[in-house]
């Protein structure tokens, strides 16, 4: 018989118009008692949940992560009740026995014994800071297409400014522009609008804007400039939103930022937004590891190891450590890592190097963050890569393996 961890818990089977919540009391004959309600969603209802909660002594929860619709049950019940948010697939209920109640009723009955796994939520002021510097990324991605568009429109109209600047956003480039668009008729004097160090692409300059705006274009460029600009706006508060949320947080931005690839404000703050800064929710930096999807997959049956692929977590973590580990193992100030991704690039390819690259940067950002101390790269030991195309003299060759261990007859 399995042992009953939690003999008073609730499971709830949770919807955007109601929440169906079971209490199960189990007595010492291992007889458990079900008592059921139906709540709506309303902030009223769902403090009735917790009243109603709080009379049976029940304060124990586990409840299914459905779309954001547990965000305000989360919230209100998170001060009194220890929570077990759980993912879908693992309290999911057995095909064809399946009712709002009876679900509840299986996630209660599952939750009594411990046998679901709940999810990592961070403290309520993290998770303010993560759903703004989630929207902050969506900004960018919007501000991007937007320069596509904008590059599209100048494409259509046969105006190859782009491939003479490094960037159609800048400040000669869009003077330029502007000047077309206000008066196509007339070519604009290039050398009074571009900076100085342009002075020798003017030439250039006044070929590559030879095309012709048509009043529908024209039109859609000046569109699509208003709404990048009001995007740079929007993204610049979220910013000064995002830097006075974590005011509270500067001893552990610092020593974040001690971490290579993470020295800029934005990025350390962007990390903590989504691990927090208390790793003793993490048993180990593996588990860590693990949640954010940089380590492989365990999947073997009858002796045979199938696909060991990452998995999908870590959806927002994890292509910001691909992006900080891309960025690092290009530098050489930093060996430790630099000389480890070259190692396994030549075995491995690049991708699953720079995965593991990303899993290095996650466990010292774990071990910063929980022993309250800087990166130390010292502690790393410190591979000299040699290139393959490299040829070493008898002495180089000689003095190599001595400082791998070897001793020379």
């Amino acid at each position: 018989m399995l042992k009953i961890v939690y003999p008073n818990c609730c499971g709830m089977d949770v919807h955007k118009t109601f929440v169906v919540a079971v209490i199960a009391i189990t007595d010492d004959q291992g007889i458990t008692q079900y008592y059921r309600r139906r709540f709506s969603t309303f902030t009223n209802q769902l403090k009735e949940l917790r009243k109603w909660l709080n009379y049976y002594s029940c304060f124990h929860v586990c409840m299914e992560s459905t779309g954001k619709y547990w965000i305000p049950v989360y919230n209100i019940l998170e001060s009194d009740h220890d929570i077990c948010l759980a993912h879908p697939k693992y309290v999911k209920a057995i095909r064809g026995k399946k009712t709002d109640k009876k679900d509840a009723q299986w996630i209660a009955d599952l939750y009594k014994h411990d046998l679901v796994a709940g999810s990592f939520i961070p403290p309520a002021k993290i998770r303010q800071l993560r759903d703004l510097f989630r929207y902050y990324n969506k900004l960018t991605s919007i501000q991007t297409s937007e320069k596509n568009r904008f590059q599209n429109s100048l494409t259509w109209s046969n105006i190859q400014i782009a491939s003479v600047v490094s960037d159609v956003f800048g400040k000669s480039a869009q003077k330029i522009i502007k000047s077309v668009l206000d008066d196509p008729s007339q070519m604009p004097d290039i050398e009074t609008l571009v900076h100085k160090s342009m002075i020798q692409k003017v030439d250039r300059l006044k070929l590559s804007i030879e095309g012709e705006f048509s009043d529908e274009q024209a039109e859609k460029i000046r569109v699509i400039k208003a709404h990048y600009d009001a995007i740079v706006l929007c993204k610049n508060d979220l910013e000064q939103l995002i830097k006075e949320l974590a005011q509270e947080y500067q001893s552990q931005i610092k020593l974040v930022q001690s971490v290579p690839g993470f020295k800029k404000e934005l990025t350390s703050i962007r990390l903590i937004s989504e691990i927090g800064v208390d790793m003793t929710k993490f048993p180990t930096s593996g588990h860590l590891c693990s949640w954010a999807g940089v380590v492989p997959a365990n999947n073997e049956s009858a002796g045979k190891k199938h696909s060991t692929k990452i998995s999908k977590g870590g959806r927002y973590l994890k292509p910001l450590l691909v992006q900080v580990a891309n960025a690092v193992v290009r530098s050489e100030k930093h060996p430790e890592i630099r000389n480890k991704y070259l190692q396994l690039k030549k075995r491995r390819g690049h991708k699953k190097a720079i995965i593991a690259i990303a899993r290095r940067l996650l466990v010292a950002m774990y071990h910063v963050l929980l022993n309250k101390e800087p990166y130390n790269p010292d502690l790393y030991h410190v591979t000299n890569y040699i290139p393959p195309e490299k040829e070493l003299s008898i002495e180089e060759a000689i003095q190599f393996a001595k400082s791998h261990g070897f001793k020379i007859a």
